[in-house]
């Protein structure tokens, strides 16, 4: 799995990056949604939906446009 990354100290990143981040996020998501979590373990199968939430929730986060899902999820 990539891992994912936060620019050092805060910083912008340049448009292209946060596109290939944003990739990279929906491409692990997209696998966690392929996972056949019937054959899992009860353990592994948690593993699987807490980073499914974890990864959507970042996804909302970090969604261009005017931050209205950002700012509904935040007052949920």
């Amino acid at each position: 799995m990539v891992g994912l990354s936060a620019p050092a100290s805060g910083e912008a990143l340049p448009m292209e990056q946060e596109f290939k981040q944003g990739y990279r996020m929906h491409r692990v998501l997209s696998n966690l949604n392929r996972l056949d979590v019937d054959r899992l373990d009860d353990a592994d199968r948690e593993r699987v939906e807490t980073a499914r939430d974890l990864l959507e929730e970042v996804s909302l986060l970090t969604r261009p446009g005017d931050g209205a899902g950002a700012d509904a999820h935040a007052n949920s």
